[in-house]
């Protein structure tokens, strides 16, 4: 009969259309036609903003007599911590003398037994905090092993508490039911410092002359499947951490997509190589790291593959001294100078041997903040620190020195001119904290913004959009279970006592970072009722959600205005001067401490430099906006 098929001709028909239509599949995600599995799409990190930070000015500060070398005899609860190479915790190196505490330190002085180890390494810092808190979970009231508490960049405090608590609440919460509280996951007690500069998104000269032109750098020894040559970025560093963040925080002042997917190569995106530690991250640029990859667009694959070379990085010293001194080729984009208050060097560790050892911490803390104050008042001190630095560091690599000298300059930073570039680069930068500085990033000072509070939660969820399926199965805990300011009141309390006022908190100087170089430059559709300068509700609530990213400290705020072409162009300068004004007015009138007036300058343009069609309802729309540039030094 015609048209009949038999069953084996029916087998062979369905084998066939199996294999044609995976063979299609396969060529449509190849080329990009449909969605493809296990492709991360490269998207733009959200927009965020920082609080500000004040810097504490010298003042009322008594020298405190320089610490012995020969240890000291503490009957105290011995406490561990471990460390990374940080000028930021000089000021907690010099209190405690040297790895061990030592005769005539300020920790001696209070009577605290403190251990100080260098670990670079966060993976292992996080097995050294559970280690620890599983001798004392085991009945054990010190550690012989592991650390009491380390010190990290505080932006980076949500992703390394998501990566460390689960290990920590089975000590005494497996098994018993959901909402239990467990005494040993980490708390936030201080920080000891600040970096300044050191900490930074080192990238081609043109990046930092124009964000927009990222993917128009040449990438040497970087070329696609027909040895063409490519451009963009890859960028090598320590993934969700603190310099990450400095990269992630430019690409979203910028409107730049990043690419959270290490296996491929977008060349419109910020793409990485995950590195152990910061100081690999500068030795693999040096060494010109190489990667084959899948190209990507919108993270669809073309069907080709690219051999691409790292010519980027995120670090901080001595990684940035290395990276320029020994090659160069990149400058500092942007830096924890800029985003001061960014990157506090806090103090993290399980919370039942803070609790434990309630006195001995917080006359740590009290020691720490005194360190911080003769830091900041005395040069010999400095010095002291940069040495005790050293020591600690067991410096033997990039930075060999046996009586600090290599610390020392890099603390206030060190202009360098690359020989490649002609460029200047300002390597090393880094403050140290004392009380008021604490105070002041913890809210605790003048009903201050918790600046701790937002740099945590704002990073947290810049790690979350770009990495949501990693912290769905382990979640960043809310920053109100990780803050314990309760140390820093009790230091205060202390110190009081002592009539010890220590230095108070000094203003950026805003108008220096006026005449500096763009930082971010972004646009908004700031809402304002038609034809007026008056900012509508859903206006206040945009900037009330938007301000922490404008209050960077250091950052000078510079806002222009623009309209449509419809009306009279005398009128449409005067409307766009109006908005300008009616943001800087609702910023500076809410939150007068972050946004001083000397902090901005508005301008406005009428209806000059259209970003689209003027001839369509859509186009107009884009047209009115307002934009914000970041200025710094």
């Amino acid at each position: 009969m015609a048209g009949h098929v038999t069953p084996q001709a029916k087998v062979l028909l369905v084998i066939v259309g199996v294999v044609g239509l995976c063979f299609l599949g396969k060529t449509a995600m190849e080329r990009g036609w449909m969605p493809t599995p296990n492709i991360m799409k490269a998207i733009v990190p959200s927009h965020i903003s920082l609080p500000e930070v004040k810097d504490a000015q010298v003042a009322n500060v008594v020298p405190a007599p320089l610490p012995q070398s020969t240890p000291a005899t503490v009957s105290n609860t011995p406490i561990i911590g471990e460390v990374w190479e940080w000028n930021a915790m000089l000021g907690h190196l010099l209190a405690n003398g040297g790895k061990h505490t030592t005769a005539g330190s300020l920790m001696a002085k209070r009577n605290v037994n403190l251990t100080l180890k260098r670990q670079d390494l966060t993976d292992q810092m996080q097995l050294d905090l559970i280690a620890c808190a599983s001798q004392l979970a085991g009945g054990s009231t010190d550690c012989s092993t592991g650390a009491n508490y380390v010190i990290i960049m505080g932006d980076g405090a949500g992703q390394f508490a998501a990566a460390t608590n689960p290990k920590l609440y089975d000590l005494d919460c497996k098994g018993k039911p959901k909402g239990c509280v467990s005494k040993y996951t980490l708390k936030v007690i201080a920080a000891t410092g600040y970096s300044r500069g050191e900490d930074a998104f080192l990238a081609p000269p043109n990046v930092k002359k124009d964000s927009k032109s990222f993917n128009q750098s040449p990438m040497p020894g970087s070329q696609d499947s027909k040895g063409q040559e490519i451009t963009g970025l890859l960028v090598e560093g320590v993934l969700r951490d603190g310099d990450w963040n400095i990269a992630l925080k430019w690409a979203g002042d910028n409107a730049i997509p990043n690419n959270p997917d290490e296996k491929t190569f977008d060349p419109d995106a910020v793409n990485w190589i995950n590195a152990p530690d910061y100081n690999t991250a500068a030795t693999d640029y040096v060494a010109g790291k190489c990667e084959d990859r899948k190209l990507v667009h919108a993270g669809r694959p073309t069907g080709d593959m690219v051999h691409v070379c790292v010519n980027s990085l995120v670090t901080w010293t001595p990684g940035d001294v290395v990276a320029v001194t020994k090659k160069g080729g990149v400058v500092k984009v942007v830096s924890s100078k800029q985003n001061r208050s960014q990157m506090p060097a806090v103090i993290i560790g399980p919370a039942k041997f803070f609790q434990d050892n309630r006195e001995e911490i917080t006359n740590m803390l009290a020691a720490t903040f005194e360190g911080g104050d003769q830091v900041k008042a005395f040069d010999l001190a400095l010095h002291k620190a940069a040495a005790i630095s050293s020591d600690v560091y067991d410096d033997k690599g990039d930075a060999p020195n046996e009586n600090g000298d290599y610390w020392y300059r890099y603390y206030k930073g060190v202009p360098y001119k690359d020989p490649t570039t002609g460029q200047i680069v300002e390597l090393g930068g880094s403050s140290v904290n004392n009380l008021d500085d604490n105070l002041i990033l913890f809210g605790m000072k003048d009903k201050g913004n918790d600046n701790f509070r937002s740099t945590y939660t704002l990073f947290a969820n810049i790690d979350v959009q770009q990495y949501p399926t990693l912290f769905k199965e382990t979640p960043i805990p809310d920053v109100k279970l990780v803050e314990d300011k309760s140390f820093i009141q009790g230091a205060k309390d202390i110190l009081s006592g002592d009539n010890n006022t220590g230095s108070e908190a000094a203003e950026p100087a805003y108008e220096q970072q006026a005449t500096g170089s763009v930082i971010g430059q972004r646009a908004y559709d700031i809402n304002f009722k038609t034809n007026e300068a008056k900012l509508t509700e859903a206006g206040e609530a945009q900037l009330k959600q938007l301000k922490d990213g404008w209050a960077i400290t250091g950052a000078f705020i510079q806002v222009d205005g623009y309209t449509d072409s419809t009306g009279n162009e005398d009128h449409n300068l005067e409307l766009s001067k109006g908005r300008a004004a009616a943001v800087v007015t609702y910023l500076h009138t809410n939150w007068p401490t972050n946004f001083p007036a000397k902090r901005f300058k508005a301008t406005g343009h009428g209806s000059q430099d259209p970003v689209a069609s003027n001839a369509t309802a859509e186009g107009k729309a884009q047209n009115r906006r307002v934009t914000i540039t970041l200025l710094g030094k």
